[in-house]
């Protein structure tokens, strides 16, 4: 375990045993990480609401190995070991417990990316996902009648969950076709 290698990692960070200045300490280490929305509504088998937390993704720029990392989060940080992540994606889509509709729900709005993290990197949408997002923003666009693609990253923008807005600009020809065929029948009746 020790010699392992690898470049993103994550751990489970409790205020209580965190030194306070946590958040900069790690700004100041330099490396790229991603903040969880804070974990205070998760709830174990026996209905106790469990200890408030936050899970922190770390990306290194290069492999780096266990030791490095536990140097930082167990002795420099006071957390339980880290674990090593093969892919960031699922581990991100926990952050606000996407893929688990059984546990409370957390706000994307909410995940903190420092030191270049890229968010866009790990949202990970499956295909399906894509395709549903894509008929929801159409029923958007009819249901309160907007013409303008601005328009409508400005109403997906206020959305607590960003997937739509990400989707939509992704898609930016399907979308803004779709809002010109939409204006030019407008003027036209």
């Amino acid at each position: 375990m020790n010699n392992k290698k690898r470049k993103y990692w994550a751990f489970v960070l409790y205020l209580e045993s965190a030194p306070s200045d946590w958040l900069q300490i790690l700004k100041t280490n330099g490396i790229k990480f991603a903040v969880s929305p804070y974990h205070d509504s998760d709830i174990n088998e026996d209905k106790s609401i469990k200890k408030p937390h936050y899970h922190i993704i770390l990306a290194y720029e290069n492999t780096t190995t266990y030791n490095n990392v536990k140097q930082l989060v167990v002795d420099t940080l006071g957390q339980p070991i880290p674990i090593d992540l093969n892919s960031p994606v699922g581990y991100y889509r926990y952050f606000t417990h996407k893929d688990n509709p059984d546990k409370h729900q957390y706000s994307e709005k909410d995940i903190q990316c420092f030191n270049g993290f890229d968010a866009s990197d790990y949202i990970g949408l499956t295909k399906t996902e894509i395709e549903q997002l894509i008929y929801q923003i159409m029923d958007l666009i009819k249901d309160n009648d907007i013409i303008e693609y601005s328009d409508l990253l400005d109403l997906l923008g206020e959305q607590e969950d960003l997937s739509m807005f990400k989707v939509a600009s992704s898609h930016t020809i399907l979308f803004n076709t779709y809002l010109s065929s939409k204006r030019h029948r407008k003027k036209i009746t």
